[in-house]
């Protein structure tokens, strides 16, 4: 059974910098795609970025490009989002996701496994 755990989530200043982490345990990720959306209060479950486990091939959405960085670190099974430059508009509730395939996966619903999720509030 996969399980994932986020960490990392808080409350920030504007232009400030927030790294989430996702620990990921109970299979072998070779051939997985991580992700992770976001949740704010009223709105659909958003997109954010993706990493394909073994290449490290990353896609972003539009919002957080240049901003925001995905990484895996093999060795400890996780997966980082390296958010800077943080906006007011960012704040959410933030998921990890993943999905047993090597594909670009932008759909909630293309994911098998979900972490519990980590606020993130960035006040103006």
């Amino acid at each position: 059974q996969v399980q994932l755990v986020e960490s990392g989530g808080g409350l920030v200043q504007a232009g400030s910098s927030l790294r989430l982490s996702c620990a990921a345990s109970g299979r072998t990720f070779s051939s997985y795609t991580f992700a992770w959306f976001r949740q704010a209060p009223g709105k659909e479950r958003e997109f954010v970025a993706h990493i394909w486990w073994s290449a490290g091939s990353t896609y972003y959405a539009d919002s957080v490009k240049g901003r925001f960085t995905i990484s895996r670190d093999n060795a400890k099974n996780t997966v980082y989002l390296q958010m800077n430059v943080l906006k007011p508009e960012d704040t959410a509730v933030y998921y990890c996701a993943a999905a047993p395939m090597t594909a670009s996966l932008q759909t909630w619903y293309a994911y098998d496994y979900w972490g519990q999720g980590t606020q993130v509030t960035v006040s103006s």
